[in-house]
């Protein structure tokens, strides 16, 4: 899709990567070396994120929707969307579940649901059509039901 885009001689925007077309400002480099040096920095950092983070958000949940969560087995922090709907996907779909994905994406909504055993069903975004309409219309058409979408 990309490459049919460039050849037609159209300018894209390639979100398939965070690759930065420009160089770092310097203070964040600077801030990225004073990090470096501090040997606190020199482990992995808790994988099910930070404890008081963890409690803020099972508040904020309770808050917003009036449902308990348990920070300690319910709430993790990833770095980012794509590392979370990632993990999501590998957590909870397996051999012969179906997920739903738009075209284009990142490349990891496709491959996680690849490597947890489960199907990919691409679904178009067409600059002259409704996602939404498509997205229902995928949802119904698909056997057995998307887990995902």
């Amino acid at each position: 899709m990309k490459a049919e885009a460039r050849r037609r001689g159209e300018d894209i925007i390639d979100l398939g990567m965070g690759n930065p077309d420009g160089p770092t400002p310097p203070h964040i480099v600077d801030k990225l070396v004073e990090a470096a040096r501090n040997p606190r920095n020199h482990r992995y950092s808790a994988s099910r994120g930070i404890t008081k983070l963890r409690h803020a958000i099972a508040s904020w949940y309770k808050r917003r929707f009036d449902v308990e969560i348990d920070p300690e087995r319910e709430a993790i922090v990833s770095i980012g969307s794509k590392e979370g709907l990632s993990h999501l996907m590998l957590a909870t779909t397996g051999p012969g579940d179906v997920v739903l994905v738009p075209t284009p994406t990142y490349p990891i909504h496709s491959y996680s649901v690849v490597i947890a055993g489960g199907e990919v069903r691409s679904v178009p975004l067409r600059d002259d059509g409704d996602f939404f309409e498509d997205l229902q219309e995928a949802y119904k058409l698909s056997s057995p039901r998307p887990k995902f979408l």
